[in-house]
């Protein structure tokens, strides 16, 4: 099965050139400022793309996705799109688990705390995750800003490590955009925008 992955579109989606494949992952900050408008017009967009399965988690940009009752947003979620939040889904015996939590960074949305805060939403990943989507990167893989700072979750890699997910796809930091292999697990930071926000990496595909 292709796998298509994309995270931080911050509201360029429309301007994505996608290839083609069976499966399209976005792992967060699917709007700008996270109004409701914002993140209607990504569904609407997203529920219209030519893949048989579509997945998608929020990020810390996308409010509305916080602040309103499960029950009103998935009233907004078409029958043909899936929404995770440390919720799974099994799409032909491939187990994906999906997240918007990170690390606290000022006054964002899904942000906990380092530590017992944040590991409680990594403890819920179960074990036999095939394919794992956050928001966040863990500590020390495609996590270094443009500063130098490696600011993924300890805990997050601890998990990855119990469950030993053959993928781990998320974005939040778009200058660390790429791919790298650790253990068991490929790692990959699909952002398409860059630290500037300009539209310059290209959708990562991968099949299992």
């Amino acid at each position: 099965m292709r796998f298509v992955a994309i995270s931080d579109s911050h509201g360029q989606h429309r301007k994505i050139s996608l290839p083609e494949g069976d499966v399209i992952l976005h792992a967060g900050d699917v709007s700008g400022r996270g109004t409701e408008p914002q993140i209607v017009d990504f569904i609407n967009w997203f529920s219209g793309l030519n893949y048989r399965y579509k997945v998608f988690i929020a990020g810390n940009h996308d409010f509305f996705l916080e602040s309103e009752s499960s029950v009103r947003i998935q009233s907004l979620i078409p029958d043909n799109v899936i929404y995770l939040n440390d919720s799974g889904v099994q799409i032909e015996n491939i187990n994906i688990w999906g997240s918007p939590i990170q690390p606290w960074f000022h006054d964002w949305a899904f942000n906990r705390r380092r530590g017992a805060d944040i590991k409680r939403h990594w403890d819920l990943i179960p074990n036999d995750t095939d394919i794992l989507i956050t928001h966040g990167p863990v500590k020390g893989i495609l996590d270094r800003t443009v500063y130098g700072q490696e600011v993924g979750c300890a805990d997050l890699l601890d998990a990855v490590k119990r469950v030993n997910p053959a993928f781990h796809v998320c974005g939040h930091i778009h200058e660390a955009y790429g791919e790298q292999t650790s253990g068991q697990t490929n790692f990959i930071n699909c952002s398409v925008l860059n630290a500037d926000y300009f539209l310059v990496n290209s959708p990562i595909v991968f099949d299992l």
